[in-house]
């Protein structure tokens, strides 16, 4: 089973929002050429991006890879419960994915040794 650590050197696009990626993969035309995130132009163009699910309680971290064809969850780690009461200071009780809190980005580029 792959844990964080295994993703250390992997690209991650810190700044994509779930919502951004819907836009880029899934919603063709509907984003500007000059705008942070361009279209995609095929299915080469990949993004690596965490995402907060909290669909289950508690919420899960995973690290997802987006083409225009796929989503795929590369890894699933828990949410560390001294970040839940910042998650949910952001979120409330809502359940969906979301993107991660300042707080979370920090932690996981702490243990991807990314700081």
């Amino acid at each position: 089973m792959p844990t964080l650590k295994d993703f250390a050197f992997y690209p991650i696009d810190w700044n994509l929002t779930p919502e951004h990626a819907v836009t880029m993969y899934l919603e063709w035309g509907n984003n500007d050429w000059h705008a942070e995130y361009p279209p995609v132009r095929s299915k080469e163009d990949v993004s690596r991006y965490f995402v907060v699910d909290s669909w289950q309680d508690p919420p899960v971290i995973r690290l997802v890879r987006r083409n225009s064809e796929s989503a795929e969850d590369l890894v699933t780690v828990p949410l560390p419960p001294e970040l839940l009461a910042d998650w949910r200071e952001a979120n409330g009780g809502l359940r969906g994915v979301s993107a991660p809190t300042p707080a979370i980005k920090a932690w996981l580029k702490r243990e991807l040794g990314q700081e």
